[in-house]
């Protein structure tokens, strides 16, 4: 197994794994901590992604809710209790989704993708209802290898294959709720200008 994606819970006792044999693990940090052992166990080992799961952010306003994403034979954003190991909700995307980052201040959820759409998408989450899709983001020209959150929960930034990072006003009031778009004027977009590493 290759571990592919790795996130600390708000807390710091349980870390989820995600890897290219398509299982999520979650791993209890006191485990980590028992001297003497060379091996330690996942505390539950959940398999219900058909891809890697490279994808994966806690909620921070539902102790123990995981979301994941799977690659691109999976295309799904799943919603799990870590508590009972169980799902709550899968919903199918239209491309791989190689990042997920929920909103600090209300319950939406942004995804980003790799082949073949290259967006990003923002969801709107219910315990009953899972993923509503609300907005699509589609200026990347190529894979989105990865998004991250602003420490501020405002902002996201974006880097992708088409060498290019960008910066959204993704999360916020509720005139950027439907209308997330590019940061502007300045700083909206950077162009690496470097020949690709391959």
């Amino acid at each position: 197994m290759e571990v592919v994606g790795l996130k600390w819970n708000g807390d710091g006792s349980t870390l989820a794994s995600g890897g290219n044999d398509n299982i999520l693990c979650l791993w209890d940090s006191k485990m980590s901590s028992s001297r003497g052992q060379n091996w330690v166990s996942p505390r539950s080992i959940l398999r219900d992604h058909q891809a890697a799961v490279k994808a994966l952010d806690w909620c921070p306003f539902h102790h123990g809710t995981l979301a994941s994403g799977g690659g691109s034979a999976d295309r799904t954003i799943k919603v799990w209790d870590t508590h009972r190991g169980k799902l709550l909700h899968s919903t199918r995307t239209s491309s791989q989704v190689s990042s997920v980052v929920w909103d600090l201040h209300s319950q939406e959820l942004c995804s980003s993708h790799g082949f073949s759409s290259y967006d990003l998408v923002l969801w709107k989450y219910g315990q009953r209802t899972g993923l509503t899709k609300m907005n699509s983001m589609c200026e990347h020209t190529d894979r989105v290898l990865a998004m991250v959150r602003s420490p501020d929960g405002r902002k996201v930034a974006s880097i992708s294959a088409d060498e290019t990072l960008r910066f959204w006003d993704m999360f916020g009031g509720s005139s950027k709720r439907h209308h997330s778009s590019l940061l502007s004027p300045v700083g909206a977009s950077i162009t690496f200008g470097m020949k690709p590493i391959r």
